[in-house]
């Protein structure tokens, strides 16, 4: 009876202390899907409030833009701008976020247009069987491999698309004033379908850029450059505004809106820092948030860096401080930044601001003794200022030299030749530029027609 005993409080000891590890295992699991949940929201916000910040820099580069160019083109600039964004997010869709996470090997989302239901991920990640009713076994995968990702698809698509639509803006400043408005659709629907999402896969797509160890935090080449070298080409392809250049001299042409075009530059400063910020990817882990918080810092400072910089350097060039340096100054050093925000330190982060700006400056009188007309100064902010800062990264990520050297000769060399390509098939097809009587008039009065509809004017 004893040994009895002796098994059965053995038995129930057993039992006990599985139960109890049972109990512990449960509970580990919990608070592992508990904090894998906290990651996913806070990741999914990081991406949303990144990505409308990102969107709301659409706002600064119409108003930058609409400031910078001759009063008579105003309303066609902000057209262009509503335009490309609205066109960026319908081309993302149908063919640009495939092509960038599958390294270009898709051509069409063809689930996209086929089914006019379809979406990126069910509403509330809840999956139905044919009868309408909760799948609990595929709902439980879905949310499950949800968590594995780490954030809600829907939200990197939004941050995702947000900056192919930045790409266009920068071409759009460059040749204004000067291009019709159908032909620069076709453009910005070509470069936003196809050429900046194939570019960027070459790294955030995890393609051959990747592969070599390239690094490109948040785009200095993948979108700056990639923009900035369809700019520098369809400047070239379309030629200077009329009276731009007369008698090998340079005519400056007034900016409309001094004050509209520092509310722009503010808008795109506050912007950056969901670009930058947004692209840490997470901030579901103290760590996350910290670097997040480290790169607003970097971030803001080589602005600052940027517009003091121009500052100082127009003074003591030309004697008077020119305001619209000063502007692409402070944007000259956001993007620069751009490539590697994290790593620099603060006095770094300065010194890259500063550069990027001081070589924006130089790059100005070099485009016009080029004959090269660039309305807002794009070329020099974004293509120039964005080759330093990507090759920048060097200095504070060991061992990516020569992966940055062939990211930046890569894009340039695809960029170009296909911007070049399309730019010269619509000059001698359907032509770029308006008649030299509607360009003088301003693009406004020639295309926008503000007063198209007579019937709507009391007489």
């Amino acid at each position: 009876m004893r040994l009895l005993g002796t098994i059965t409080a053995g038995i129930l000891l057993t039992t006990a202390l599985g139960a109890s590890a049972f109990a512990q295992d449960a509970e580990a699991i919990a608070v592992v899907e508990a904090a894998n949940s906290t990651a996913y929201i806070f990741n999914t916000l990081l991406f949303l409030i990144g990505g409308f910040l990102v969107m709301w820099m659409a706002a600064g580069f119409a108003m930058l833009e609409a400031g910078f160019v001759q009063t008579k083109n105003v309303s066609m600039q902000c057209l262009k701008n509503i335009m490309l964004y609205s066109l960026a997010g319908l081309a993302f869709w149908l063919f640009g976020y495939d092509m960038l996470y599958a390294g270009a090997s898709d051509f069409i989302n063809f689930a996209s247009v086929m089914d006019p239901g379809y979406a990126l991920e069910p509403v509330g990640l809840t999956v139905l069987d044919a009868a309408g009713e909760v799948d609990a076994a595929a709902t439980a995968a879905a949310q499950s491999a949800a968590l594995g990702t780490g954030y809600s698809v829907a939200s990197d698509w939004f941050f995702q698309m947000v900056f192919c639509a930045t790409t266009a803006s920068i071409v759009s400043g460059t040749v204004a004033g000067r291009i019709k408005f159908w032909p620069f659709f076709i453009f910005v629907a070509i470069l936003t379908a196809f050429i900046y999402p194939i570019v960027a896969s070459w790294e955030w797509g995890g393609g051959f850029l990747d592969d070599m160890g390239f690094s490109d935090f948040a785009g200095s080449t993948l979108v700056h450059s990639t923009g900035g070298w369809a700019a520098l080409v369809g400047a070239i392809i379309i030629g200077p505004r009329l009276g731009k250049y007369v008698d090998g001299k340079v005519n400056p042409l007034p900016a409309s809106n001094i004050p509209l075009a520092t509310l722009g530059m503010f808008i795109l400063w506050l912007g950056w820092f969901g670009f930058n910020g947004g692209s840490q990817l997470a901030s579901g882990s103290i760590g996350d948030v910290t670097d997040v918080s480290r790169i607003f810092v970097n971030t803001n400072m080589a602005a600052a860096a940027g517009a003091i910089a121009a500052i100082i350097y127009t003074q003591l060039r030309y004697g008077k401080i020119d305001v619209t340096l000063a502007i692409n100054g402070a944007l000259a050093g956001l993007v620069a930044i751009t490539a590697e925000p994290l790593a620099p330190s603060i006095g770094l982060s300065v010194l890259i601001g500063a550069i990027g700006s001081i070589l924006a400056c130089l790059t100005v009188p070099l485009l016009d003794k080029l004959k090269i007309d660039d309305v807002v100064g794009a070329i020099p902010v974004h293509l120039v200022a964005g080759i330093f800062g990507t090759l920048a990264v060097a200095i504070s990520v060991e061992g990516v030299l020569v992966a940055q050297i062939v990211g930046v000769i890569s894009t340039a060399i695809f960029v170009s030749v296909v911007s070049a390509i399309i730019w010269l098939a619509m000059k001698y097809t359907v032509g770029l530029r308006p008649s030299a009587e509607d360009e003088m008039a301003g693009l406004d009065q020639a295309e926008v027609g503000l007063l198209a509809y007579p019937e709507f004017v009391n007489t």
